[in-house]
């Protein structure tokens, strides 16, 4: 495997991520349904939306690996044990908030699609899975502490926001509310726990003024990224932020589409004002 990661350093006291846009297939992923089904999952041309960020003096990862061979947003210990040959010999979740999503298939490797299409037609090795923590999982998370501490350090705070896309419509397989039309955008900070109710509010505010439909903590809270890397009570604010598909591309083709472009202006402008806000005057 090529590089599996994408980090550009930054000098701003923002950091963004985007762990769900790698289009990049390695050669043993040895998929059994097809690359169309398979492209669902991604959260196709979220690294393009943002791809001012860096030019901007923000720290910028990116997942270069697709989230179907590796969810970069799951905690190593959200291990589907039925996709396996052998016993896994580590940890296994065991929270049953974890164990629902798990059950959907949506664990660290996925084992069906948002539809419940089957990725596999095998059972896979251990040391295939380990190999994939080992290559995609362990350097992603290097690569947001670091820019998280090297954030912190110069300016005292980070505002970490973790970059998503959602279907217009959940599907059957992805949430616990299957058919559920989404909002233009959903922000999730866990119940206010991975950063400040106040900053949390700014994104809302900021979106909504732009004339976006924007919802709090539903459907998505944010998962295990904001959760690690969140700790507002140590001026670390991690933030996750979803944008609703339908808003920049064609579902279907993966085309974008004309709003693409005011949209990715509107990005800029969210961006541009969280890394000129000090989340301790707020």
């Amino acid at each position: 495997m090529t590089s599996s990661i994408r980090y550009l350093p930054g000098s701003s006291p923002l950091v963004l991520d985007s762990p769900h846009s790698g289009t990049d297939y390695p050669a043993d992923f040895a998929y059994a349904c097809t690359l169309q089904a398979l492209r669902s999952a991604e959260d196709t041309h979220v690294d393009k939306l943002y791809d001012f960020a860096p030019g901007l003096g923000v720290h910028w990862i990116e997942a270069m690996f697709p989230r179907s061979y590796l969810d970069a947003n799951r905690d190593i210990t959200e291990i589907d044990v039925s996709l396996l040959d052998a016993p896994w010999p580590h940890p296994v979740a065991t929270d049953p908030k974890t164990l629902s999503k798990v059950r959907l298939g949506k664990g660290l490797i996925w084992r069906t699609t948002d539809d419940g299409v089957p990725l596999y037609d095998r059972k896979l090795t251990v040391a295939e899975v380990q190999a994939r923590i080992v290559n995609c999982w362990q350097p992603y998370y290097a690569a947001l502490a670091e820019a998280i501490d090297a954030a912190h350090a110069q300016h005292g705070y980070s505002i970490h926001v973790n970059c998503h896309s959602m279907p217009a419509i959940a599907s059957s397989y992805a949430t616990e509310f299957p058919g559920e039309a989404h909002a233009d955008f959903v922000i999730g900070n866990r119940d206010h726990t991975t950063c400040s109710p106040a900053l949390a509010q700014l994104v809302r505010d900021h979106l909504s003024s732009l004339g976006y439909q924007v919802s709090l903590n539903h459907p998505y809270k944010g998962v295990e990224l904001v959760r690690r890397f969140g700790a507002p009570e140590q001026d670390r604010h991690s933030v996750q932020v979803e944008v609703n598909r339908k808003l920049y591309m064609d579902e279907k083709t993966f085309e974008l589409n004309a709003g693409y472009a005011p949209l990715k202006a509107h990005l800029r402008s969210l961006v541009d004002v969280l890394r000129n806000t000090d989340p301790r005057q707020l």
